[in-house]
């Protein structure tokens, strides 16, 4: 509910459908919903709406934001051949998208019979068309029986402020914590950088450098250096990899981390941009493998910041002796993983994660596949055993499920096979 108009706090109308502060606010997605809720109140006053007319505009939203419909406002495609990228994003609308209507179901039917007071009487609002598809019943609704410039407005803006919300929580997997940066045009502000993160998405492979500068500019409303994450006032956006584990975690999303510490908006980048240009270490040069005694231990450690952005590494340590890999090529290298039930790798060609960690530069293979066992070790051990190899050809594999072994003489890649513990069951 909003307050009454004071002095400092603008009238609803013209322009004005809230009370937002012009310098901002953060919000999360079901208060900035809430805050939306006065352009219900006034399509349902305005349009005498009943219980059937509900009905309608639920029809509608469903349909604006499900992927698939005719009055999609994301034309996603995906299929078995989609990228993976495209996957998680499609996914992460079509969840989003669910609960938002949902919400909006609620509200629509509570704000029947339990009205949100407008301070200012009438609310009457200019909204700029974005040219979203009605359906038949709900367009012969608003602009048809009882409908007219000033309930298609009021809904006009309300449903793209709607579609703007779902889109700004695209790349967070915990979506309903993160804190959006409001201003007194809604997520109006967010259009152009949302614009230019669909396009990208709809057109080609989207690079992870592009979700995360998207995710950094809905949350701060300012971009920064190319890079993995980011930290902003009151908390971390870094991939969901961290705190999950790397067989089964999304390769792109981000999850936000509250942390009351994090002040100043910082943008992670990795140590060596290209990682073609990093040294190599053969896998058939490492020691062979023994048994290392113990678990290895790993922890993050970030560097200083350094123009608005900085580094970060994983600290593997193992019987007093310390391997540092780079979380961003960690990172990367958890992206760029094929991830199999089964897959390539005979178990006599084996190398322990501790002498691949402790090897200088990044790890490949040119003389058949190779086995990496990382079982019994921590999430952030197998993350940072990603970051050392090279990132072509690698393979993660839960133990325990058969090898496909290459044939004999076979003219294919040589594949680094790191074996991990199954997922649990619960």
């Amino acid at each position: 509910m909003l307050p009454a108009p004071t002095p400092s706090t603008p009238a609803l109308g013209g322009s004005r459908w809230n009370t937002f502060p012009a310098t901002g606010t953060a919000l999360s997605a079901r208060h900035f919903f809430t805050a939306t809720e006065p352009l219900l109140q006034g399509i349902i006053d305005d349009n005498a709406l009943t219980s059937a007319d509900i009905e309608v505009l639920e029809d509608q939203i469903r349909a604006t934001l499900a992927l698939g419909t005719r009055e999609t406002s994301l034309p996603l495609p995906l299929g078995p051949d989609s990228a993976s990228a495209a996957r998680e994003l499609g996914a992460q609308a079509e969840a989003i998208g669910q609960e938002l209507a949902s919400w909006s179901s609620e509200a629509l039917e509570r704000l029947l019979t339990d009205p949100v007071p407008l301070p200012a009487g009438p609310l009457v609002v200019r909204s700029h068309c974005y040219g979203h598809l009605l359906t038949p019943p709900a367009a012969d609704l608003l602009l048809g029986r009882r409908g007219g410039p000033v309930t298609m407005q009021l809904y006009n803006e309300w449903l793209h402020q709607i579609v703007l919300l779902r889109d700004a929580l695209l790349p967070f997997t915990n979506w309903q914590d993160v804190p959006l940066l409001i201003t007194p045009t809604g997520l109006r502000h967010t259009a152009p950088d949302r614009d230019t993160f669909l396009t990208e998405l709809l057109v080609r492979q989207i690079r992870h450098t592009s979700i995360v500068a998207f995710a950094r500019k809905v949350v701060t409303g300012a971009s920064g250096p190319a890079g993995y994450g980011f930290e902003a006032g009151g908390g971390t956006a870094l991939p969901a990899v961290l705190g999950q584990p790397p067989l089964t975690a999304p390769r792109y999303l981000l999850t936000w981390r509250p942390d009351p510490a994090v002040g100043e908006a910082v943008t992670y980048v990795p140590e060596v941009q290209d990682y073609y240009a990093a040294p190599r270490t053969l896998v058939e040069d490492l020691p062979p493998a023994v048994t290392t005694s113990g678990p290895l231990t790993a922890r993050t450690r970030t560097a200083p910041v350094v123009d608005g952005s900085r580094t970060a590494r994983i600290e593997v340590t193992h019987d007093g002796t310390t391997a540092h890999v780079d979380l961003g090529q960690a990172l990367r290298g958890h992206r760029f993983a094929q991830r199999a039930h089964s897959a390539p790798g005979d178990a006599s060609n084996t190398v322990n994660a501790w002498s691949a960690l402790r090897a200088p530069g990044l790890v490949r293979t040119q003389a058949g596949d190779v086995v990496l066992d990382a079982t019994g070790q921590d999430d952030l051990v197998v993350l940072a055993l990603l970051g050392r190899l090279y990132p072509e050809n690698v393979i993660l594999r839960p133990a325990g499920r058969p090898a496909v072994p290459t044939p004999p003489g076979g003219s294919g890649p040589s594949h680094l096979v790191t074996l991990v513990d199954p997922p649990q069951v619960h």
